[in-house]
């Protein structure tokens, strides 16, 4: 086992139409951890301390604003909708950058379009969504995959589950929020027997066992 980072802190970001699963499914997961180890924390981020209506109408409560700056060892951005606004959003592309080296960088699904923006995939592998939606399948769309491709052209394609490239680690797929979670814990340096304790207790154990082989760790 890789050494244990001790109160490794996941900060997740939560802005306008972000996907309800991709950034509660990794929060989930850390829920769940912190049942075996209570010094994980996990807490919700966005641009300012509001409420934040993500998705369907589904409102958070966000723990920090940017100007905060709360300690984390890793961010997450989540996809959906909101992911075109943010493509744009300096206020979020400035707050990244002031991030330590030591704070991972993660994202679930179109989240990864944010790092392509900026640059910080360039030679690098990284993934996102692979399943269209109807809209994104037909002649006036595009894959979600595709588009991180036109977005960032320097980025190495992956289509793995989730893809680690050092500080930056992108998952693909609306549910890869669950494997993101538990490839963090594996990040923060738990073992396997505590990670599969978390996913047995989830119910999620066969899931896991599948996708835990779909990872491409960039060299």
């Amino acid at each position: 086992m890789s050494h244990k980072i001790a109160g490794f802190r996941l900060g997740i970001y939560v802005f306008k139409d972000a996907e309800i699963v991709d950034y509660a499914a990794p929060y989930g997961v850390f829920s769940v951890a912190r049942r075996f180890d209570p010094e994980l924390d996990a807490f919700l981020i966005a641009e300012n301390l509001r409420p934040v209506q993500t998705q369907a109408g589904f409102t958070v409560m966000p723990n920090y604003g940017f100007s905060d700056r709360p300690d984390m060892d890793a961010f997450l951005i989540p996809g959906g909708f909101g992911t075109r606004q943010e493509l744009h959003n300096k206020n979020l592309h400035n707050f990244i950058r002031q991030l330590p080296e030591s704070c991972l960088l993660t994202s679930v699904c179109t989240g990864s379009w944010i790092y392509g923006k900026m640059g910080l995939l360039d030679g690098l592998p990284a993934t996102n969504r692979k399943e269209p939606d109807r809209l994104e399948a037909s002649a006036m769309g595009k894959v979600p995959l595709d588009r991180l491709a036109a977005i960032a052209p320097a980025c190495r394609i992956s289509r793995a589950r989730v893809v680690d490239a050092g500080r930056i680690i992108t998952a693909g797929g609306i549910s890869s929020g669950m494997e993101m979670g538990f490839y963090l814990l594996k990040r923060a340096g738990y073992d396997d027997a505590f990670i599969q304790d978390v996913a047995r207790t989830m119910e999620y154990q066969q899931a896991y066992e599948l996708y835990r082989h779909d990872i491409e760790i960039a060299n």
